[in-house]
């Protein structure tokens, strides 16, 4: 249990680490790309509290997040890749 506090400590300190690069991203790709790692932190962490608490009916979401999250990512590159022609 004390290995997963820390890996949840270690998610939520490099959580900040993303949101500052979230905020002064300077291009849109950096703060796009910044926003699908926050994602990933999230599902992370979901994934980890679900381990710590021994529920794995959560992990089901988590599966779906991810699959979302795939989508999402595709369509920002996407979105950006338009803006830029």
């Amino acid at each position: 249990m004390l290995l997963l506090d820390i890996v949840l400590v270690a998610l939520a300190l490099s959580m900040i680490l993303v949101i500052g690069r979230l905020v002064i991203g300077p291009s849109d790709a950096d703060r796009a790309t910044a926003l699908d790692l926050a994602f990933v932190h999230v599902l992370a962490a979901v994934a980890v509290l679900a381990a710590r608490l021994d529920i794995p009916a959560i992990l089901d979401l988590v599966l779906v997040g991810t699959l979302v999250g795939f989508l999402a990512t595709v369509s920002l590159a996407r979105l950006l890749d338009r803006g830029r022609s």
